[in-house]
């Protein structure tokens, strides 16, 4: 009898090991990511059109469609195709994108292709690069592309309005040859959207010199063009995210319970080497490439939330977090995540020993008329006068905020170096300089000659005339 006593307490250290072997993380490498777990997420692929493996030709439509962007509320949104996003554009560098774009707007429009350093009379200023697009006119862009990356493409007429209006895709760019990354990709459009309670579209002017000053922020967060949508998890099972910032003005802080997000690459491509963050702070037009490992335990719901982010006077004040992702985790045993390679590409950085030094001072004034009138160097846009740059020169931008508001930086078609950072080197198009700052950028001009666009890409501060131009020249 005593014997069968001790047998009977060995029999909970015998299960012990079983119970925790069931419960022990699994390979990454042998789950899938949940069923349907970016359905509610996921962009429109366009027909292709072209059988070349190495041609994506598509047709692309600006057009007004009625869409229930509040639940019950019906919402006229100037859509590409009548998407909202637009549809995913998806290549590998060196590959040829032709896109017969028509508009069916009922005003003038262009596409700029945002952060792609392609040839200038394909960058989509208009009057600077190619006429407007007149309502029921067509144009076509053709061109290669020369880099990987996370890109996005949006109006330059009346960009503030049109971009709020729907306006907008996200463009991947994959290279074959580059380190695999973990986890299964994800690309995250964030914006925002002018609505009423009835779901009516608010005028661009709304908020007059005060919206001007502070830029306009849609009451409505979108993710993807929706409200709320909801992402399925699997603890552990990594995701990577390619994130771009589409609106007019606002700024999102990505952050997820303070779970690391491994950095792989920004708005040129791969960093040299990866970084790991607890948050991510994304500026209008910016954009960033990470690895994202779900936290929660098995079965749990959390909310991905944006933050008061703090780009200047007044933008953090009486502000909350509102939730605008619902994130779900499956009831499943969790997996270990795999491993994030380190390094990812050499970078060298640029020569400056003969670089030429520019000073630009974002401004912010007002004309005759008590309107804000904001500039570069104290001058507004129309009345600018261009850089004057050649082929193969190097240059040193140093740029000044002495504003009471943040404004991210953006330059067309070139990528610049960030000076004076500890963070991995890599190629940058849009750089925020905070309030009462200075950025230091460094780029050099291949051959592309043509205007070229810089500006402040809260659209609002460039409408009212925090734009310049340079012209290269051979």
């Amino acid at each position: 009898m005593r014997n069968f006593r001790h047998l009977l307490l060995l029999i909970p250290l015998l299960l012990l090991p079983i119970s925790l072997w069931a419960q022990a993380p699994v390979s990454a490498g042998k789950v899938s990511q949940p069923a349907d777990w970016d359905k509610d997420l996921a962009l429109n692929i366009p027909k292709d059109l072209n059988p070349d493996p190495h041609i994506l030709e598509i047709n692309l439509e600006a057009v007004v469609k009625e869409m229930e962007i509040i639940p019950g509320k019906k919402t006229q949104v100037w859509t590409y195709n009548g998407y909202l996003p637009g549809p995913l554009i998806k290549l590998n560098v060196g590959d040829r994108l032709i896109v017969h774009f028509r508009n069916s707007l009922p005003e003038a429009t262009t596409i700029h292709w945002h952060g792609l350093r392609i040839p200038n009379n394909m960058d989509g200023v208009p009057d600077m690069t190619q006429p407007m697009i007149q309502p029921g006119g067509e144009f076509t862009y053709d061109f290669v592309m020369p880099d990987a990356g996370t890109f996005w493409y949006h109006p330059h007429v009346n960009s503030a309005a049109q971009v709020g209006y729907g306006l907008y895709g996200a463009i991947v760019v994959e290279d074959p040859k580059a380190p695999k990354i973990p986890g299964d990709e994800l690309v995250l459009v964030f914006s925002d959207m002018s609505l009423d309670e009835n779901g009516v579209m608010q005028a661009p002017s709304s908020g007059g010199r005060f919206g001007d000053l502070f830029g306009r922020e849609g009451p409505v967060i979108l993710v993807n063009g929706k409200v709320m949508p909801t992402l399925q998890m699997r603890k552990g099972k990594q995701q990577r995210w390619r994130v771009i910032n589409a609106s007019r003005t606002r700024y999102f802080t990505l952050r997820y319970k303070r779970s690391p997000l491994v950095i792989v690459g920004s708005d040129g491509g791969m960093a040299e080497h990866t970084h790991t963050v607890d948050e991510i702070k994304l500026v209008p037009a910016e954009r960033y490439d990470f690895v994202f490992t779900p936290p929660d335990e098995p079965g749990a719901d959390g909310k991905f939330r944006w933050y008061p982010t703090n780009r200047g006077y007044g933008s953090t004040y009486n502000r909350l977090a509102e939730d605008i992702m619902n994130m779900h985790t499956i009831n499943e045993p969790a997996v270990t995540p795999e491993p994030v390679p380190e390094q990812l590409r050499k970078i060298a950085p640029l020569d400056l020993k003969d670089a030429k030094e520019r000073t630009l001072n974002l401004t912010i004034g007002y004309d005759k008329d008590e309107n804000v009138a904001m500039g570069i160097n104290g001058v507004h846009y129309k009345d600018a006068t261009p850089y004057m740059i050649k082929v193969g020169q190097t240059e040193v931008w140093t740029i000044r905020n002495d504003t009471d508001f943040n404004h991210p930086f953006h330059l067309h078609g070139f990528f610049f170096e960030v000076l004076d950072t500890n963070l991995p080197m890599q190629w940058k198009d849009t750089v925020d300089v905070p309030q009462h700052s200075v950025v230091r950028i460094a780029m050099k001009f291949d051959d592309r000659p043509g205007m070229w666009m810089f500006h402040c890409h809260i659209l609002d501060h460039a409408e009212v005339g925090m734009m310049g131009h340079l012209h290269l020249e051979r």
